[in-house]
């Protein structure tokens, strides 16, 4: 698999209790951004060949409320925020400096959030972190759910990319 772009994943803890929530929290996070990355591509996302870089920070409810408050103006914490570190409308034009990997941006995570919306979906918190992880990492590519056709698009990806993983399409629990 030398074809195959290296992908480099810093994880930031700010929460300890993500550790005992998800013992194998960085394999998790690793594998939920390599299936979302290639599931972007067999849709057609023109990415770097060289290599990706992505980061994720895994905090806790106080913290999320605070960037949700300050970056999208709702006073609340959230479950995932993504910061990309291209516009979505630059993503297909532009590409790093030859031989150099592409950072794509940071994905927040929320424990408390994360682990309410697991409990009253019936889910493990594993299974609803992978779903929020690949979410993440497909709005640093510039997919949305704003409107319905790229929801459905969206969507669609990451039920592959969790299939993949062996977790259950988490939209058919919601219907």
């Amino acid at each position: 698999m030398a074809d195959r772009p290296r992908l480099s994943i810093a994880i930031s803890i700010e929460d300890a209790s993500w550790t005992k929530l998800v013992p194998e929290v960085a394999r998790l996070l690793r594998r939920a951004a390599r299936d979302a990355l290639a599931e972007a591509k067999a849709d057609g996302w023109k990415g770097s060949r060289v290599g990706h870089e992505i980061s994720f920070v895994l905090t806790d409810d106080k913290r999320m409320r605070s960037l949700n408050r300050a970056y999208r103006g709702k006073d609340k914490p959230t479950n995932v925020l993504s910061f990309a570190a291209l516009d979505a409308a630059k993503l297909g034009a532009m590409g790093p400096k030859a031989g150099m990997p592409w950072l794509l941006g940071d994905v927040i995570l929320a424990s408390g959030v994360i682990v309410q919306e697991a409990k009253a979906q019936r889910k493990t918190i594993a299974h609803h972190l992978s779903h929020l992880a690949v979410h993440g990492v497909l709005h640093l590519l510039g997919y949305d759910h704003e409107e319905d056709k790229a929801a459905e698009t969206m969507e669609a990806l990451e039920v592959a990319a969790l299939a993949g993983m062996g977790i259950a399409n988490p939209y058919e629990l919601r219907r």
